[in-house]
């Protein structure tokens, strides 16, 4: 019996373990790629910064997020802030708008493919769009 439940206690051990390594990693990777973002530290401190995750990792990570932490957070949202913009801006873009849409329309009501009316319930269609947007 008292194997059984040392095998138990080594596997619980373990995954700890895992676990602890898996959310150091995270964070490591984290701290770097803040490191990398951030455009008000200089070079000089962010290689500090780097060889000091590599001497003393442990130690290092923890100072960070204690002094650079608030930062951290601050840098990421701008940064999410710009891809959304960005992406954004980019559909707005390659969708052309409502105006393309009713110049489309437009051109199949020339062509005779759509009737006036059929038009203008597009129309009202993507201005009722634009105008929810």
């Amino acid at each position: 019996m008292p194997d059984y439940w040392s095998s138990i206690w080594d596997t619980i051990w373990w995954a700890l373990t895992i676990f602890v390594f898996i959310a150091y990693l995270i964070a490591l990777f984290s701290i770097i790629s803040d490191l990398f973002r951030d455009r008000e530290l200089g070079g000089v401190a962010k290689a500090i910064w780097l060889v000091c995750l590599v001497f003393l990792p442990f130690l290092t990570a923890l100072a960070y997020l204690i002094f650079r932490g608030s930062g951290m957070a601050e840098r990421t949202v701008r940064q999410q802030r710009a891809a959304q913009s960005a992406f954004d801006e980019y559909v707005r873009t390659v969708s052309g708008g409502p105006a393309s849409e009713i110049s489309s329309a437009k051109e199949l009501l020339d062509q005779g493919a759509i009737s006036q009316a059929e038009f203008d319930q597009i129309k009202q269609a993507v201005l009722g769009r634009a105008y929810q947007a």
